[in-house]
């Protein structure tokens, strides 16, 4: 392993959405499908201190609403279909979006963290 001042800055926008390691970039942050990994495989940053709260699940569920309000509007003006339709149609597709918009607003947040805190999480560098 180098030293803690070795490690160039890294996007947090690309290691972010990519899921990746804050610091070197290349191993993966999660160990599951939302649970951030111990610590990285590659450089071995301990990433049990970034965490994220409930920034990215608030700006989820701010985005997904107004995306999911704007498509059922522009549904029920384009085919007025019956109240089923919708109670059958946005459940799964909110399900879906929130899964995959979590990882990546979890992952830009967790990257922010370490870009704006890295001194904490690398010895002092």
């Amino acid at each position: 392993m180098t030293r803690p001042g070795a490690w160039p800055p890294r996007s947090p926008l690309a290691t972010g959405l990519g899921c990746r390691c804050p610091r070197c970039g290349t191993g993966p942050l999660y160990a599951g499908l939302l649970a951030v990994a111990e610590k990285c495989s590659v450089c071995g940053l301990d990433l049990g201190p970034h965490d994220s709260g409930d920034g990215p699940a608030v700006f989820v569920i701010l985005i997904l609403g107004a995306i999911t309000v704007a498509l059922a509007f522009f549904l029920e003006t384009l085919a007025a279909p019956p109240i089923w339709v919708h109670m059958a149609v946005w459940p799964p597709v909110i399900v879906v979006l929130a899964i995959a918009l979590l990882r990546p607003a979890k992952g830009l947040l967790i990257a922010l963290h370490y870009r704006n805190l890295r001194h904490e999480y690398d010895g002092g560098a």
